[in-house]
């Protein structure tokens, strides 16, 4: 999930990979058009719902209720995590951190998206890199 800037750089908010999902919540409530893309790398199921029948489904099915409360609980705190980090850890911090939060993706993501993600350039993400392997 991406958003593109006035100069157009774009600014990678968040990253899924498989069985998990991703959403623009602000916009689906809202009913208003987003202002983030999102964009899947790889094949990819879409599951596209009407508020209303969400509404419904909440209202009808508590397990389903329950299942995505849960899940978008988790998804609230990783955002507070990665915001966390943004201010206050180092580059290279962000960067284990990221590791750590997406370790089957860090092999199938360009490093632009990488260094997107993380606030800082191509060129010192891969200065990272050589440094943790030295």
């Amino acid at each position: 999930m991406y958003t593109v800037d006035s100069k157009g750089n774009e600014h990678n908010l968040q990253f899924t990979a498989e069985n998990d999902w991703i959403t623009d919540l602000g916009s689906f409530y809202s009913e208003k058009p987003s202002q983030l893309y999102i964009e899947a790398l790889e094949p990819s199921l879409v599951i596209q719902i009407e508020k209303l029948d969400l509404i419904f489904f909440y209202e009808n099915y508590p397990k389903f209720d329950r299942l995505f409360r849960v899940i978008t609980e988790n998804k609230f705190v990783a955002l507070q995590n990665r915001l966390l980090q943004n201010i206050s850890s180092t580059a290279r911090e962000r960067y284990l951190y990221f590791l750590e939060q997406y370790p089957k993706l860090s092999n199938r993501l360009p490093n632009t998206q990488i260094s997107s993600y993380l606030g800082i350039t191509p060129e010192f993400l891969s200065k990272i890199r050589k440094d943790l392997v030295s």
